[in-house]
């Protein structure tokens, strides 16, 4: 596995679970789908601890889009020694014809 420096992941959160892509910081890259996991504190960690063992000497930085979910997300990954940023909805880029809400497109978008 090659040494990455920064990876970025994008989480669509909704009330029962939260959708999860991420990007590594190289020319090129794709974002990558990671798929749905619970919106539980054992979860949320279970998920940084894989991203932590897969990537061992990169910078994590968590996005996520701001809602009615709150800030207790942004309080846990900052606790856990990580980057997270809020977003704010209206800050997301969108295409013309990106109307469609889809969690999937919204979780790989953040990741960008």
């Amino acid at each position: 596995m090659t040494k990455h420096n920064i990876l970025f992941i994008g989480l669509d959160t909704h009330k029962e679970f939260i959708e999860v892509a991420y990007i590594e910081d190289n020319r090129g890259a794709h974002p990558i789908h990671f798929g749905r996991i619970s919106s539980a504190k054992v979860a949320i960690k279970r998920l940084i601890r894989q991203f932590e063992s897969k990537y061992p000497n990169a910078t994590i930085h968590f996005v996520y889009e701001a809602g009615p979910c709150g800030y207790w997300i942004y309080r846990l990954i900052t606790s856990l020694g990580h980057c997270c940023y809020v977003v704010a909805p209206s800050l997301i880029p969108k295409k013309p014809g990106e109307r469609v809400k889809t969690d999937k497109r919204d979780a790989l978008k953040l990741a960008k």
